[in-house]
């Protein structure tokens, strides 16, 4: 084989190792991050008796209303 051909196949090996150490590196990092976030989040708050819904019912409803009169408005 001839000395140019063993460079590249050393300068290819070289690029992928670099690249798999990379991707374990950023394996490690997103596990390590969803563990430090799962540890330190607040717990999520429980559903309210009123049909499940949470408090932002009202506000969803009121947001409805608008959109339904615009869609009234704009269909004359």
């Amino acid at each position: 084989m001839s000395d140019s051909f063993l460079e590249g196949l050393q300068l290819m090996a070289l690029g992928m190792g670099t690249v798999f150490g990379f991707l374990v590196i950023l394996i490690f990092g997103t596990m390590a991050m969803s563990t430090l976030i799962l540890r330190f989040s607040q717990p999520e708050a429980p559903a309210t008796a009123s049909g499940g819904r949470r408090q932002g019912g009202a506000r969803m409803e009121q947001i409805a209303a608008v959109a339904a009169a615009a869609r009234a408005a704009h269909n004359r």
